[in-house]
Parts: structure tokens; C-alpha cells; sequence
């Protein structure tokens, strides 16, 4: 029976394993999440149904007790966006995964890899993709490999780019990777394949390939999400676009920083389609969709506000891959905390604060966050297109324009951790304090941990027009509250 194996999720915080893991629990297995930090696995639907395990794939020692009394482990895990040395890190985290896997006398891996001819010149992502399969399979625990191109899904990293430079760009200038064939696939079918080989032990030792119904080109995917949205577009392809610059223009025009778009940009010159049909004979039940459905199943999942994880939930920023970091008070900590009376209950102000950003935007002078946004995004940085996940629900993890959701108590606190280019750290804090059943203390908190002498010229320089900002903000989030009963006292405390 299912609900006597247990399955251990790696990468349980990405796009494809937050979506996973439902799947699994719903076909009565038992699962486990291995996370770096379970903190990160706060607010979803599911937390209290699975099990969790700390560790790291690059810390080999940590995976002993996450693979322990394991039938089957899933690797999801990449290093994209981690820096150049992605490959490298990639393969070490597959060898650990395998040796740990077979001490442990787990039965089978099951990883989603890329797909690509082997025998062609592959791009470093795509070449990476699958040289991890293959140290996946130097333990000698069975493993099976699917490989997949892009995945087309609402939160989607493929998707997502896509779907901005459509939008935004009635004329596309392209490079003349626009024209290379490739076979999407939905998220709901790559799924389909990922549950169906628990039950295949036929699967186990093989190469998989997978994709949907359609093989189209990268601009036929552009103009189909257009003609999804009922939109005019036309492509120019031009021959002078390296990788480099492509990645750039990406960079501008989509929430996606240039340092995770140049390597994929990279792998689209590579033709990815499905030249063996092994996958389609073992799973003759999986009902694969065409291009045009699958855009419009993901539109629908972001209009009805359904998106269950996005490619921006995984640890990359412009400021790396490093666990959130943990608040305590010390020597050259800056921190501004503002107050605020409401008269309302606690549940209308933490609704109030817990709304911000994404199209709602930031209550007071708007302009000026959407501002300092292009601006980061004009030094490299992750700038304010990532929106929001969600514009009611809030999670650990998530991204927030320019911040990443780092802490939240429902209907008591958030805490978000910039990840904007600033010479420091910087975390902004909501808390409503009930005083009683229609009375609440709002306090607005910003920490700010300078780097060197730039840092404390930054915070000083800025100091009058954030003062302006957060004194505006605090008002117009107790206004939203539905506050304004009166003239409430507001201080600024400085430490």
C-alpha cells in the first residue's frame, strides 16, 4: 500500500517540489521534506501532513536522518542563480545525495533533469543537467530520469519569461534562437510523470524523455501565449544577440536577473525535443496537453489568484544563496521603529500590512519605490518585478517586489529582508500589538546593518526620504485599517 512508504522530497521549497508534495500526500504516501531551513516551509496547505529534515546536499553529513527508513527520494535540487560555479556545485550535491541514498538502502532517485541531444553541443546548464543524472546513477541506487524542456505552469521560470516579454513588448527584437523547435510541456503533466513512476517499477534505470503534444519554436511559443491573451505581437529576429546581451534585455524587461537568464539563454540555441518515445509507452494513461491549453490553465491559476509556488521562491537574490538571517540586537544595528494607534482590531491591521506590494503597490509615494526598483534594477539588481506570489496570502519565502518574506506570524507579523542592492543588510517588520478587542498598536521597524563606511554614508544620505516614506506608510496603512478615528500619536525611536 502507498501509505506504507515513505518518499523523501528534496527541493521541497522550489517550483516543482512545492507542487509535488501535494500530489504525493493525495496518493496516500507517506512524505518527508528535506530543507535547509523548515522555516521556509511555512504557510503551505500542507506543512502539518509531512514530515521534515534539515540538511543540505552540499553538507554530506546532514543526510544520514533525512534518508533513514526512505523508499523512494526525489532530487529537484538545482544551483542555478548560485554564481559560475553552479555545475560544480550541482554534482557535488548529486554524489552526496546518491552515496547517502545507498547507505541508507533507499530502493530508487527519481530526478527531473533537462532534455537535449547527449550527442550534440550542449549548452553548460543542459550539459550540467545531465551530468548530474549521471553521478545520480554512480551510487548504484536505480535511478529514474525524466528530462524535461520548458515547463509551462503558472510561477514557472520558462513561463514567466515568456509571458513578460510578451506582454510587454509589442515588437520583439530576437536573437535567432527564437527559431530553434522545442517541446513544452505542462507542469500538470510533468507531475503526471513524476507520481506515476512510484508505481512503475519498469521506469527504474532509464532515461526518460518528456514533453506535451506540441513541438513548437521559442517565437511559436511567444505568439501562442499572444494569441492566448488576445494580443498583436511581432518578432524581428536579428543575428547580432549573444547570450550576454540577450540575458541583459531579459533582465530589464522581466522580474528574471541576468545572472539566471544567461545560462539558460544560453541552452536555447540547443533543439529540445523528445526523440525517444519510452516515456509515452510506459505511461500510456497520462493525457499530455498542447501548447495553447496549458498557457491558458496557467493564466487561469494566476487570475484566480491559485499559484501554488513560483521559480522566485528558491534562495537566489543578488545577494546569493545564504540561509535568511536572524535578527538580534547588537553593535551597529540601525534600527527605526515607528508607532502607530489604530482603532481596529489586530485581524484588519495585519490584512492591511500584509497586502503590500505586487499591483496593490506601497500605500504612500508609490512612485518613489517603483523608483529606487528601476534603479536596482539598472545596477544589477532584483528590482521590483518579481511582484507577489499572492496578493492576499503571505508565506515564508516568498518574494515581494524587492524583498523576500522572511518571517510571518498570520495575523501578527511579517518580516521582509531586502534583497535590493544596498552596501549592507536591511529588513523591514509590521507587528500589530492588540491593546484590546478594537484597539491595536501598529509598529513599523526597519533594521539596517551598514557595510563599512559606504553603508552608514547610504543610511544617512537616505535618511530624510525614507523618514518620509515609513512616516507616510505607517498612516496610510493604519487609514487602510480603517483608522482614522482621530489624530493618532506616531513616534520614531532611533537606536
Amino acid at each position: 500500500m502507498p501509505d506504507s512508504k515513505l518518499i523523501l522530497v528534496t527541493g521541497a521549497t522550489g517550483y516543482v517540489g512545492g507542487r509535488l508534495v501535494p500530489r504525493l500526500l493525495a496518493a496516500g504516501y507517506r512524505v518527508r521534506c528535506l530543507v535547509r531551513d523548515p522555516t521556509r516551509l511555512q504557510g503551505r496547505a500542507w506543512l502539518n501532513q509531512v514530515e521534515l529534515a534539515q540538511g543540505d546536499m552540499l553538507q554530506s553529513d546532514s543526510l544520514a536522518a533525512a534518508m533513514r527508513d526512505v523508499w523512494v527520494v526525489y532530487y529537484l535540487v538545482h544551483s542555478l542563480g548560485s554564481g559560475n560555479d553552479f555545475s560544480e556545485r550541482d554534482l557535488a550535491a548529486a554524489r552526496n545525495c546518491a552515496q547517502a541514498a545507498r547507505a541508507a538502502g533507499v530502493k530508487r532517485i527519481i530526478y527531473l533533469g533537462g532534455l537535449g541531444n547527449p550527442q550534440a553541443n550542449l549548452s553548460p546548464h543542459l550539459r550540467s543537467r545531465h551530468q548530474t543524472g549521471e553521478v545520480l546513477c554512480e551510487a548504484g541506487v536505480p535511478v529514474t530520469e525524466f528530462r524535461a524542456a520548458v515547463i509551462v505552469g503558472s510561477g514557472s521560470l520558462s513561463f514567466e519569461m515568456i509571458r513578460y516579454l510578451t506582454e510587454r513588448l509589442p515588437v520583439m527584437i530576437c536573437p535567432k534562437w527564437v527559431f530553434t523547435r522545442i517541446q513544452p510541456i505542462a507542469i500538470r503533466n510533468v507531475l503526471d510523470y513524476l507520481v506515476a513512476a512510484l508505481a512503475c517499477p519498469e521506469s527504474a534505470g532509464r532515461v526518460l524523455e518528456i514533453g506535451g503534444k506540441d513541438v513548437l519554436t521559442y517565437s511559436g511559443m511567444m505568439t501562442g501565449y499572444a494569441h492566448a491573451r488576445g494580443l498583436k505581437r511581432r518578432l524581428i529576429a536579428v543575428p547580432v544577440l549573444t547570450p550576454r546581451l540577450s540575458s541583459y534585455w531579459v533582465h530589464l524587461v522581466t522580474p528574471i536577473p541576468a545572472a539566471i537568464a544567461q545560462p539558460l539563454i544560453k541552452g536555447l540555441g540547443n533543439e529540445v525535443i523528445v526523440r525517444d518515445d519510452t516515456a509515452l509507452r510506459l505511461f500510456p494513461d497520462i493525457e499530455l496537453l498542447d501548447f495553447e491549453t496549458s498557457v491558458r490553465l496557467a493564466l487561469a491559476r494566476v487570475q484566480t489568484q491559485g499559484v501554488e509556488t513560483a521559480w522566485s521562491d528558491a534562495l537566489t537574490s543578488s545577494q546569493g544563496d545564504r540561509i535568511p538571517v536572524t535578527l538580534i540586537s547588537r553593535e551597529g544595528l540601525i534600527i527605526e521603529q515607528r508607532q502607530r494607534a489604530v482603532p481596529a482590531p489586530v485581524e484588519a491591521v495585519y490584512r492591511s500590512f500584509a497586502r503590500l506590494g505586487g499591483k496593490r503597490g506601497w500605500l504612500y509615494m508609490d512612485w518613489a519605490w517603483q523608483l529606487r526598483g528601476m534603479l536596482d534594477r539598472l545596477c544589477g539588481g532584483v528590482g521590483m518585478r518579481r511582484g507577489r506570489r499572492d496578493p492576499e496570502d503571505l508565506r515564508v519565502g516568498d518574494s515581494l517586489d524587492f524583498w523576500r518574506v522572511e518571517m510571518v506570524e498570520p495575523g501578527r507579523l511579517i518580516r521582509l529582508r531586502a534583497e535590493m542592492k544596498v552596501p549592507g543588510r536591511a529588513w523591514l517588520e509590521f507587528e500589530g500589538r492588540p491593546e484590546s478587542q478594537q484597539q491595536t498598536l501598529l509598529l513599523q521597524t526597519a533594521f539596517f546593518e551598514p557595510k563599512g563606511l559606504l553603508g552608514l554614508l547610504y543610511w544617512y544620505a537616505l535618511y530624510p526620504i525614507h523618514s518620509l516614506i515609513f512616516s507616510g506608510l505607517i498612516r496610510e496603512i493604519a487609514r487602510q485599517a480603517g483608522s482614522e478615528s482621530g489624530p493618532p500619536a506616531e513616534t520614531a525611536v532611533h537606536r
